[in-house]
């Protein structure tokens, strides 16, 4: 099967495929959509940077009506089956199919809050720091920055560990062996996961004056970050 963006599923099958893959998958959205609501109880404009199929913001727009979305992917397939879940959505906007890194370019008001839930460990070092100075400064001021990721275990005993947990998640949730084999051959090939430290070092060289850990399991993290 030919993929259509940077994730290792079809965007047409991804909301299908993406739960047996990562554990924890709507965790990520539960966790965000509740430590926004602890910061920025009623943010003006939302932009969700690698957004997908847009499950994110269907979640989101239940809980903040009075808030303005922008979607962005680097995915022309990923804005369109985005675009059929919201289409019935007002108060959702579509940027043209563009990467975190050249937002700038495309984006004309300052987000209150960006979120990046698994979009980013698909970079190089140099375009992950790229895109994370780019949500930096196109934020607003006291703006709140969100982020999920894969995440690389400390030691060479813990990548096997963690590889193994994955195999046998994707196994247990109906992945044969041999696709679940595949996704994980694309680690450090396919995707570029970075550890717990390094991801706060990152954030804080890229000015964040607030940088914190919020959510952890096996080989997934969640970030969020602050500028004051």
């Amino acid at each position: 099967m030919k993929v259509d963006n940077s994730t290792s599923h079809k965007s047409t099958v991804f909301d299908a495929q993406v739960r047996s893959t990562i554990p924890y998958y709507d965790n990520f959205h539960q966790e965000t959509l509740s430590l926004v609501k602890s910061i920025k109880k009623k943010p003006r404009i939302w932009l969700d940077t690698g957004c997908g199929t847009g499950t994110l913001i269907l979640k989101a727009i239940r809980d903040f009506p009075n808030t303005r979305f922008l979607l962005a992917d680097p995915s022309r397939n990923m804005l369109i089956q985005a675009r059929k879940k919201l289409a019935r959505a007002k108060s959702v906007s579509f940027l043209p199919p563009t990467p975190t890194e050249k937002l700038a370019s495309v984006l004309h008001e300052r987000p209150d809050v960006i979120t990046a839930i698994q979009a980013h460990h698909y970079l190089s070092p140099d375009k992950r720091q790229e895109a994370t100075r780019a949500c930096y400064e196109i934020l607003n001021d006291n703006g709140l920055y969100v982020t999920f990721e894969n995440i690389r275990p400390l030691t060479e005993s813990g990548i096997k560990i963690g590889k193994t947990r994955w195999y046998q998640y994707q196994i247990v949730n109906g992945r044969s062996r041999k696709t679940a084999k595949k996704h994980l051959d694309r680690f450090d090939k396919g995707f570029f996961p970075i550890t717990i430290e390094e991801h706060l070092e990152l954030y804080r060289k890229c000015q964040f004056n607030v940088v914190e850990l919020f959510w952890y399991s096996q080989m997934q993290a969640g970030f969020y970050c602050q500028k004051l």
